[in-house]
């Protein structure tokens, strides 16, 4: 059984994600601000964070960096974070805070179970849906 964490400050968001990743091997908690998310995974028992990049008052960068601060010494579990972009020009701010993956929206639900699931395998996953054909020179 794996322990998700959702955070966003849009209902809706929290609420597709839910939809896409119930199943009876999951237990999803949500929550709506980012130091919401550093005392729930101070508590312990979770195994994934799934973060929007934008939350009002700690965004999906900043909630990074602080877990990531708050495990290297001892205060936090290690967890991995999938952080969910607006564009792909902020992929460069999830690499950089950390993330264990990312997902550039609109979202959809295979990308999302096969980030989770990487992700719990102990892998990275990086969205390469809006990424650029590559160019041949002939």
């Amino acid at each position: 059984m794996s322990n998700v964490l959702i955070a966003s400050d849009l209902s809706s968001l929290r609420n597709e994600l839910r939809t896409m990743l119930e199943s009876p091997d999951v237990v999803i908690e949500e929550v709506a601000t980012g130091p919401e998310v550093i005392t729930r995974v101070k508590q312990g028992g979770i195994d994934l964070v799934i973060t929007d990049l934008q939350i009002t008052n700690m965004g999906g960068m900043a909630i990074t960096m602080d877990l990531r601060h708050e495990e290297s010494y001892g205060a936090a579990d290690p967890v991995a974070v999938l952080m969910l972009l607006d564009r792909r020009a902020d992929v460069f701010l999830a690499r950089r805070s950390g993330a264990e993956g990312f997902i550039v929206k609109p979202l959809d639900s295979q990308r999302v179970r096969s980030a989770v699931r990487a992700l719990l395998r102990g892998e990275g996953y990086e969205d390469q849906s809006l990424r650029p054909a590559t160019v041949r020179a002939n």
